[in-house]
């Protein structure tokens, strides 16, 4: 199959990349950057500057390179990963998701693509009973930036399935560790954070986080070339409690125990959305993958045994 990779050479589309080539696809990547077209190159895949924010720019490489499959991994994020900076990329980002990824996707309906899919949340859903199904609603409600993403990925979700000929898939990752990611063991933002003893645990730590292996997100994407279209929750088997994943990740890298602090101070310091990490979030079941396709993620490496 050719596939048209958007986001090729961040967090996921690095892994990605290599597991769509493994494969047997014909890979082709989209960058921003002529380090990333290098890389990609370097992957056996073949690479193509391009600013998603140009919709004439987009509409002509995908008239060009007529894939069978687009796969949507836009994101502007920031290198770490604190409240400060993400509040502060969260414009560039939902520009890049929204308008970027609109001409991505009116370009793909225009030049006939039957297969689109896309990144969207898997830790973002409405309180509620145990790990959240597919059907169940995000947190619309919640904290001033949790909010806002949600109406951002709510945006690509509707338009994702908005045509009727395009079959869509939506997948809501959960929180990325592995290399290159905010959790890498030597290198990760949070990683260094944790270390330094500046990422606390909130009393009482209830935040429920769903998170997954980078290249267990890869080969799920993979795998959603060929699976009926729709939404699946991408996630570890185990959502859990902030109060214990995170003393077991600061186990896990050699770092002091983390320091626990009252809410009160976080909202003060960080304002609402870190006191909702950490004491609202809910975890993700993922049920429905592994049902359509035998979707088999590794434990979360600080919490076996």
């Amino acid at each position: 199959m050719k596939v048209f990779v958007a986001g090729a050479s961040g967090a996921i589309g690095i892994p990605l990349v290599n597991a769509l080539v493994k494969a047997g696809h014909q890979v082709i990547g989209g960058s921003t950057k002529a380090a990333g077209i290098e890389a990609l190159r370097g992957q056996g895949a073949e690479g193509v500057l391009l600013n998603v924010l140009d919709a004439d720019a987009v509409a002509r490489e995908v008239a060009r390179i007529r894939p069978d499959a687009i796969i949507d991994e836009l994101t502007s994020l920031p290198r770490r990963y604190t409240p400060q900076d993400m509040q502060a990329a969260a414009p560039r980002d939902r520009q890049v998701r929204l308008e970027g990824g609109g001409n991505l996707h009116r370009a793909a309906v225009r030049f006939d693509v039957r297969r689109y899919v896309v990144q969207s949340t898997g830790f973002f859903y409405a309180p509620g009973e145990g790990p959240a199904a597919e059907q169940e609603q995000l947190a619309h409600n919640a904290s001033p930036g949790v909010a806002g993403a949600v109406a951002t990925y709510t945006k690509i979700e509707d338009r994702l399935f908005s045509d009727s000929g395009l079959e869509g898939v939506a997948l809501r990752y959960g929180f990325f560790y592995g290399p290159r990611t905010y959790h890498d063991r030597e290198s990760g933002s949070i990683t260094h954070q944790v270390r330094d003893a500046q990422y606390p645990v909130v009393e009482p730590g209830t935040g429920v986080y769903s998170f997954i292996h980078i290249e267990d997100a890869a080969a799920a994407t993979v795998a959603a070339l060929q699976i009926p279209p729709g939404v699946y929750n991408i996630v570890d088997d185990n959502p859990t409690p902030l109060a214990v994943w995170l003393p077991a990740f600061a186990s896990f890298i050699g770092a002091p125990e983390p320091p626990r602090v009252a809410s009160e101070e976080v909202v003060r310091q960080y304002g609402p959305d870190a006191a909702y990490y950490a004491l609202q979030l809910r975890g993700a079941s993922n049920a429905k993958a592994k049902r359509a396709f035998g979707f088999a993620p590794r434990p979360l490496e600080w919490l076996r045994g």
